[in-house]
């Protein structure tokens, strides 16, 4: 659900800004991009509450239930701003339906799975055509509109993507109460023939003969580091840190020096251009939300869990324990926008953080004997809050921390890392996810303390490192 609340925002859409061209049906065009978006809000959502089931069908462990959460952030993670580079080079519209009939063809290979293995081989491929679909059904808004109209419809998109994030678990776990967990992964397949549809109608074509080539050398580098490093952490935290494991993370550390090497002989054609971190505020900005989003992914791929097995909720009940998360910061970021605009975003995300922290430490009064009311109910709503102050004025910040050449690369960059945050956090709790009874309760509570520390370093990083407004 974390993923869903940060809106990516990429070079993609930075360059098909300036929207010049009318679409002769602009609500079909904006009903196409939902759709399609939808599918991946919806699909990272869903799965969370879906983890006991999946775990019961394939008698999987720790860091099996691990990697069937990471098996679809990883490919998102490294290949979110290829994707959209993509779509530049080779047309957004053909993006966007390559991307949407993968993962409908992926999400029916998830629901038909006999293995885990292959489940998670399904998982891979959802991830990797959830990053051509997502920055691209973005730009293709940037690109049919103009104006107010565009911001119109941006703003319909986003809301509409909140909406698939609160919808996503319960409409999951219902599926999952009523049949079985394969059902959840069902229901992409409807959406994505009905996007496919649209868009082959009614999305104009295009094609920009000038974008540059694509750095496919920097994708193949940062996936295999980050897959290295995830499956390290994965191996350390859900059975015992080896020799093995180690090794395999000292490679992706090397492999992560190969990326950076590269990407800085490539300049600003690289799918991560170095010299965005010459300013300190992108920095700041960039471990804020490495450790906030990293926080937030880890312990709501826990919440749902530990509802499920120690306090004995059905699925669909766990699914809408999360419904405050995105119904309060759909409400409150609006004002928390509008106020980073008066006041400069620095104190929001110094603040925001902080009360993030302290709603997770409010999820240590979750237990087997505490109602929903007493105990998640009111640590739900403060973690909302919290986001809500952080959400809005980090694009901000990350918009003013950049000149304007850069602003569609660093936005597309931040949406990356808040990702790579989940997928690094979810990588780490297999102590939680391999424990029972009331160790479960008690790992979670570590966890949930854990997450309020690393809140509480992102408010510090802010605090650090984000330059005050009206200073460079």
């Amino acid at each position: 659900m974390s993923n869903a609340i940060h809106v990516p925002f990429d070079a993609a859409t930075a360059r098909a800004a300036e929207g010049t061209r009318s679409p002769a049906y602009p609500r079909l065009v904006i009903a196409t991009t939902i759709l399609a978006s939808s599918l991946a809000f919806i699909d990272s959502s869903v799965v969370n509450v879906g983890l006991p089931a999946i775990g019961r069908s394939f008698h999987a462990d720790a860091s099996g239930l691990q990697w069937v959460v990471n098996a679809y952030l990883l490919p998102l993670s490294a290949l979110l701003l290829l994707g959209g580079a993509a779509g530049d080079r080779y047309g957004r519209r053909r993006l966007l339906i390559a991307g949407v009939l993968l993962f409908g063809i992926a999400s029916l290979a998830c629901a038909m799975a006999p293995s885990l293995i292959l489940l998670l081989l399904a998982r891979f491929v959802q991830g990797a055509s959830a990053a051509m679909l997502m920055p691209n059904s973005l730009a293709i808004l940037g690109q049919s509109f103009a104006g107010e109209a565009k911001g119109r419809a941006i703003g319909i998109w986003a809301a509409t993507g909140a909406a698939a994030a609160a919808v996503g678990p319960v409409l999951g776990g219902w599926l999952i109460d009523a049949g079985s967990w394969r059902l959840a992964f069902l229901i992409n397949v409807p959406l994505s023939i009905a996007a496919v549809a649209l868009a082959s109608r009614y999305v104009d074509t295009d094609v920009d003969d000038t974008a540059g080539s694509l750095d496919w050398l920097g994708g193949a580098l940062i996936t295999a580091a980050l897959g290295l490093a995830t499956w390290a952490l994965t191996e350390g935290s859900g059975r015992a840190w080896s020799l093995s494991a180690f090794v395999v993370l000292g490679v992706g550390l090397i492999i992560s020096l190969l990326f950076l090497s590269a990407e800085r002989r490539l300049g600003d054609m690289a799918m991560m251009p170095l010299s965005l971190f010459g300013s300190r505020s992108f920095i700041g900005l960039t471990l804020l939300t490495f450790l906030l989003y990293g926080a937030l992914g880890g312990m709501f791929v826990l919440v749902p869990y530990v509802l499920i097995q120690a306090n004995g909720y059905a699925a669909t009940q766990a699914g809408a324990a999360l419904l405050p998360l995105p119904l309060v910061i759909a409400v409150a970021s609006p004002a928390a926008g509008a106020l980073a605009a008066k006041v400069g975003p620095r104190w929001l995300l110094i603040t925001g953080p902080v009360i993030v922290a302290a709603g997770l430490l409010m999820m240590l009064r979750i237990g087997s004997a505490t109602s929903y009311w007493l105990g998640v109910f009111p640590a739900m709503i403060v973690i909302a809050l919290g986001m809500a102050c952080a959400v809005a004025p980090l694009t901000t910040a990350v918009l003013m921390s950049v000149d304007s050449g850069h602003t569609g690369a660093a936005s597309g960059l931040n949406s990356a890392v808040a990702r790579t945050g989940g997928l690094v956090a979810t990588a780490l709790i297999g102590p939680v996810v391999a424990a029972s009874g009331p160790a479960l309760l008690s790992a979670f509570g570590v966890a949930a303390t854990m997450g309020a520390v690393i809140c509480a370093a992102a408010a510090a990083s802010a605090a650090i490192l984000i330059a005050p407004a009206g200073k460079a």
